[in-house]
Parts: structure tokens; sequence; C-alpha cells
């Protein structure tokens, strides 16, 4: 009998799943990537650098976007194909000084393509925290690195999608078995404790 990959038994629906569901399972993947490069030392800066680490995480960065520049699953989605073909193109490497100026330029560049209607340059500046005319550069800049090629077919989004969505079934997987695991530990050391008392009196 064939057996089904564990990445076919999922379906990211693209256009009902809900996108704050969508940012948090997003925000627990830059998460993961961004302490993990946190940890290897930065030889050099890129104009998406900044000087010291934002103060708003990656979640609450997203959802201010969301609030403020609404827009669909297929631009949250395309940020992590631009950043696979940017890493690929530049050795591009993502880390908690850089994610946020990431964020937002490919948010408003994937919104423009996939959006009929969408915000202006100024007031994405103005949700992200940036002065127009630094976004107007860093949208140039990742315009280059990815070629000036921002075209995500919906194969590729679909694909991005379940792949995300197999992420976050994982990631909550080991969360609760790690859960279930330190009540086990718990419990058994303080059945293992309280048999020491016993033997302790008896002996006395």
């Amino acid at each position: 009998m064939h057996k089904m990959s564990p990445s076919k038994l999922v379906h990211f629906d693209l256009a009902n799943f809900p996108v704050s569901d969508t940012i948090r399972m997003l925000t627990c993947l830059l998460e993961k990537i961004t302490k993990t490069n946190d940890k290897i030392p930065c030889s050099s800066c890129t104009c998406f650098h900044a000087r010291s680490i934002p103060s708003i995480d990656i979640q609450a960065y997203l959802t201010r976007i969301l609030k403020y520049c609404p827009c669909n699953n297929e631009c949250f989605l395309s940020l992590l194909v631009f950043f696979d073909r940017m890493s690929q193109r530049e050795e591009l490497r993502i880390d908690s000084y850089n994610i946020h100026r990431l964020v937002i330029s490919g948010i408003m560049i994937a919104s423009k393509f996939f959006s009929d209607v969408f915000f202006t340059n100024t007031r994405y500046a103005k949700v992200g925290g940036l002065p127009v005319t630094e976004l107007n550069m860093l949208e140039l800049e990742f315009l280059r690195i990815n070629n000036f090629n921002i075209y995500v077919s919906l194969e590729e989004l679909q694909q991005y999608g379940d792949q995300l969505l197999m992420h976050s079934i994982r990631e909550q997987y080991k969360k609760e078995y790690k859960q279930v695991k330190m009540q086990h530990d718990h419990y058994y050391l303080s059945g293992w404790k309280h048999q020491i008392q016993i033997e302790d009196v008896q002996q006395f």
C-alpha cells in the first residue's frame, strides 16, 4: 500500500485560512530562523540591517501591518518565497536585525502584485516605522536581489502554505509532547521522593 508523505496530509486553504493564524504560524517559523542565525556572527551588514534590534516583536509587527495595511494570505506566504530566492542569490541571512525591514518591504511589494488596490509607500513607511525615503530605497534593493522577479505562481503559494502548516503542526506536537513529558517527570519525581520519605520513616 502506498503511503502518503506527511506534507500531503495537510492542505492550506489560501482563500479561507484565517490570516491571523497565518501570521501566527509565520511568526513561529521566522522566530526560529532568526534565533538560529543570531548565534552566527554577522560578517557584513546590508541596508536591511538596523543598528539595534527593534523593540517590537515579529508577530506584533506583522499584526500591525495587517491592521493598518490589510492584505491576504498570498502576501504573507510570498515573503517565504522571496526570502528563499534572496538567500539563494546573495546568501541573505535573516536575523533579528534585518527581519523587520525585510518584512515590510516584502509585504509592500507583494501587495502591489496580488492586490488590485494597495496602499502608498508613504502609508507603509508610517506603519513600518521608517522614513519613506528609506523604504523606497529598501524596495529597490529588495527587487534587485530578487532580480526584479516578483512573480509567484499559485502552485508555489500552495506549496509554501502546506509546508508552513505542516511546520506549525509539528511544532505544536513537539510543544505538547514536551509538556506531557515534563508532567510525567514531575509526577515520577514526586512519587520517588514520597517513596524515599516512607523508607526513611520505616528505617527510623
